[in-house]
């Protein structure tokens, strides 16, 4: 016997202008930006290397940019919003990395509805968030805003 399984992510008629949505969290590790530096061959002295870091202004070697954006990424599809009923990421624009991130801080992310717009075909929708990424002082790291196409309610 076959069971279908129904998407538990959240449809485009699902979201509503005003909507926050927080993510679980996750705590960044020095594994997490080495492992980084080796998967994308960024190997800048900020990211990798401790003498150098002492003197510099984070103290620290600080995770890439691009690893914080991916890990929000993988919160994201955590929340289970987009399981099932998200069809693709179309936009970011004004991505800013306002913070450092560093080995054992903790991040989530908050997500605001700030616009839907239908489209041409009726099976779909783009649902505009404002995205940030939370620290555990609540402080924001980075920000963007990001157009995401969503299924429709079947």
């Amino acid at each position: 016997m076959t069971v279908q399984v129904k998407p538990r992510g959240k449809y485009f008629e699902d979201f509503e202008v005003g909507q926050e949505f927080l993510s679980p969290a996750r705590t960044i590790t020095t594994t997490d930006i080495v492992n980084f530096a080796c998967l994308s061959g960024d190997f800048n002295e900020v990211h990798t290397n401790w003498e150098f870091c002492k003197d510099g202004p984070f103290g620290e070697p600080i995770a890439h940019g691009p690893l914080v954006y991916a890990v929000m990424a993988g919160l994201q599809y955590a929340s289970g919003i987009n399981d099932g009923t998200l069809i693709a990421l179309l936009q970011n624009d004004g991505w800013r990395m306002i913070a450092p991130v560093k080995n054992g801080d903790t991040i989530r992310m908050r997500s605001r509805v700030l616009e839907k717009k239908e489209t041409s075909k009726k099976d779909r929708g783009v649902v505009t968030f404002l995205r940030e990424c939370i620290k555990q002082d609540g402080m924001v790291a980075q920000e963007m805003t990001t157009k995401f196409l969503y299924k429709r309610r079947p």
